[in-house]
């Protein structure tokens, strides 16, 4: 099944599906369209005078690729780098761009109805790049427009459409 079909299906159904990952305590959600791929985390190449939250650059297959270090982003508490550490690789409008992240859970699949608004607070993340929450049995899930945050003007990293 292509993506394209893929993508048919899931709005055709009412459900979307998201990767779901770990950030401190918090769990996200991203559209599972956006992934290309996860890896483990490997330090990257620093780069002079890059924002604190771009931890540098990667070579994927000869694409260079920046990675985005999201604990710093989200102004966690500066989480240790260990196995459980990994990197998602995102395709954003032809761009390629990494994310760090704490643990990757799992995919899910989440009905319309039970996504709700999330509410208008001050918190590390535009609220404009929150889809909203996620309810899944116990589970709250904060569900993120990964391609407006990365094209966010502090990012710099993909181009916003005009």
């Amino acid at each position: 099944m292509s993506v394209m079909e893929k993508s048919e299906e899931t709005t055709a159904s009412g459900a979307r599906e998201y990767l779901t990952f770990r950030l401190d305590q918090e769990e996200y959600g991203i559209d599972i369209l956006k992934v290309q791929e996860i890896r483990g985390y490997e330090p990257p190449t620093r780069i002079a005078n890059a924002p604190e939250f771009i931890k540098g650059v990667v070579n994927l297959r000869g694409t260079i690729v920046p990675i985005v270090d999201m604990r710093i982003k989200f102004n966690c508490a500066q989480a240790d780098y260990n196995t459980f550490t990994v990197v998602i690789i995102l395709n954003l409008r032809q761009r390629v761009v990494g994310i760090v992240v704490d643990s990757v859970s799992d995919v899910m699949e989440l009905a319309s109805g039970s996504v709700r608004a999330a509410p208008d607070i001050e918190s590390a993340i535009d609220n404009s790049c929150i889809l909203g929450l996620g309810s899944v049995g116990e589970r709250m899930l904060i569900l993120l427009d990964i391609e407006k945050l990365m094209s966010s003007v502090d990012m710099g990293l993909v181009a916003a459409d005009d």
